[in-house]
Parts: structure tokens; C-alpha cells; sequence
């Protein structure tokens, strides 16, 4: 279920806000709608990794014994 949501958000967010009849009037939607959008989908994505963006590492300085 979850993955058929994020492709409608997808689907959603690539095309048009509003769209009339025979004026052929087309709206699209706004930049920020379509940045939200963006990084929402980049967020779920971060999270079904598995390090999430998170990287461990251990520092040993030199001449410690």
C-alpha cells in the first residue's frame, strides 16, 4: 500500500494542478508544492536505508597507544 502512495504522490506531483475542457487551459502546480513533494519522497527513501545517511567511523589519533 505504501509504495502505490508514494507513485500517486509522484504521478500527482508531475502533473497538472488543473486542467479545463475545450480552452485547453492547463494550471501547474507551484514550485514549492513541487519541492515539498520532492523532499518528502526523498525522505521516505533516506529511511529505508539502512545506515540512514549515517556514517560511523572510528578515529584513532596518531602516536596513542
Amino acid at each position: 500500500m505504501a509504495e502505490g502512495l508514494e507513485q500517486t504522490i509522484r504521478e500527482n506531483a508531475a502533473g497538472p494542478k488543473r486542467a479545463q475542457g475545450d480552452s485547453g487551459s492547463v494550471e501547474q502546480h507551484d514550485l514549492k508544492d513541487q519541492i515539498e513533494a520532492d523532499k518528502y519522497l526523498a525522505s521516505k527513501d533516506a529511511v529505508k536505508k539502512p545506515n540512514r545517511g549515517l556514517r560511523l567511523t572510528k578515529i584513532v589519533p596518531p602516536g596513542a597507544a
